[in-house]
């Protein structure tokens, strides 16, 4: 499939390749759909095999943050933005500045935040070239890392699964498999030991898994050994496509909700998953409490914890809505939650052509 096959699958508005040889930046930004408001969606760094690579995950990413969006009931549109290269090895203040220019230069069409390979500081430097960026550090004059929010919401998608599964939402004594401990699996791994249930965990990197054994009693076991842990509900809060046709068959669990964008490698894995009686909460409603924190900070709306953890722990209750609507349909949980997207992203461009239409006819 070649690039233009790509962006006319599903209707992408804009896609630019960024370069900037003196800093060595090499990035691609994504637009899929501002139907509902300029399209917000993160930074992330990572040292793609090839440049097909990084477009293939920009253009699944972008997409998802409009379905996240509309899911969500966010007034906002869904984009992404990725730098090919290590974030350990390879970030520079010089590199993320080129990478500000470009997005300065789209004209707050994409507005950017933080991401795998990204955080907070990342962009405070981005802030210093353009305006277009939300998860600011409060030192920097924005409203700080989102994760928390990303990763209560996590939880409140967990608790909905298992409710679906088991028919209580306690975690108490329930056993969660957690895949990476990043800026929000650290996270949702404490929520989770908070409200009582065992743990298991991974990450390629050592440091966390060791807090995460010391101060949460969590089990460790090897990144790919992860999948075969019999557990209530796995986790996935790390790189996307985990249940693909490798894994299917080794998942231990009864139901799948976690941080991870895009955790289906495809939707036909969807309705496997299904077919082997293990529920699946749609990553974009379940991850989608950062973008709510995100919104109030672009809207200028306070963004006090209480205020917003309100607002994210309704992702409890709209994954419960969209896993009854599955049943009751007899599709899966993410057709269904594309479904309530899609209704969402229709409505308003009806009434916005309808609008349009009204505007144009008033006399000059």
């Amino acid at each position: 499939m070649d690039l233009f096959d790509r962006l006319d699958e599903h209707d992408y508005e804009k896609i630019v390749f960024c370069n900037d040889g003196a800093s060595g930046l090499r990035g691609i930004i994504a637009i899929h759909d501002t139907t509902l408001g300029p399209a917000l969606g993160g930074l992330r760094m990572f040292p793609y095999e090839t440049e097909e690579d990084a477009l293939v995950d920009v253009l699944r990413l972008a997409r998802g943050m409009t379905y996240k969006a509309a899911i969500s009931g966010v007034n906002l549109g869904g984009g992404k933005s990725v730098i090919i290269g290590g974030s350990r090895s390879e970030k520079s203040d010089s590199l993320l500045e080129a990478m500000g220019r470009f997005i300065e230069a789209m004209g707050g069409e994409y507005i950017a935040g933080q991401d795998i390979g990204t955080g907070s500081h990342d962009m405070a430097v981005l802030r210093g070239v353009t305006r277009h960026v939300s998860c600011v550090p409060h030192h920097a004059g924005g409203a700080g890392d989102p994760s928390h929010a990303t990763a209560y919401g996590v939880t409140c998608g967990i608790r909905a699964v298992l409710e679906a599964v088991t028919g209580s939402d306690d975690l108490a004594g329930r056993h969660v498999a957690i895949q990476g401990l990043g800026h929000v699996g650290a996270f949702v791994a404490r929520y989770c030991h908070e409200e009582g249930a065992r743990l298991t965990v991974c990450d390629i990197v050592e440091e966390p898994v060791r807090r995460a054994r010391e101060e949460l009693g969590a089990a460790a076991v090897a990144p790919d050994a992860i999948y075969d842990v019999e557990c209530d509900i796995f986790s996935p809060c790390s790189v996307g496509a985990i249940v693909n046709d490798r894994t299917l068959e080794r998942f231990r669990c009864a139901g799948i909700a976690g941080a991870a964008n895009n955790v289906l490698a495809e939707s036909r894995h969807g309705a496997a998953l299904m077919k082997r009686g293990i529920a699946y909460g749609p990553d974009y409603l379940v991850n989608s409490g950062g973008l709510i924190r995100c919104q109030e900070e672009v809207l200028g709306a306070p963004t006090d914890d209480a205020r917003i953890f309100e607002k994210v722990s309704q992702i409890q209750s709209q994954t419960r809505s969209v896993i009854r609507v599955a049943e009751e349909l007899g599709i899966g949980t993410e057709e269904a939650a594309n479904r309530m997207a899609e209704e969402r992203l229709h409505e308003a461009r009806r009434v916005g052509k309808a609008w349009n239409t009204l505007r144009n006819a008033r006399p000059a």
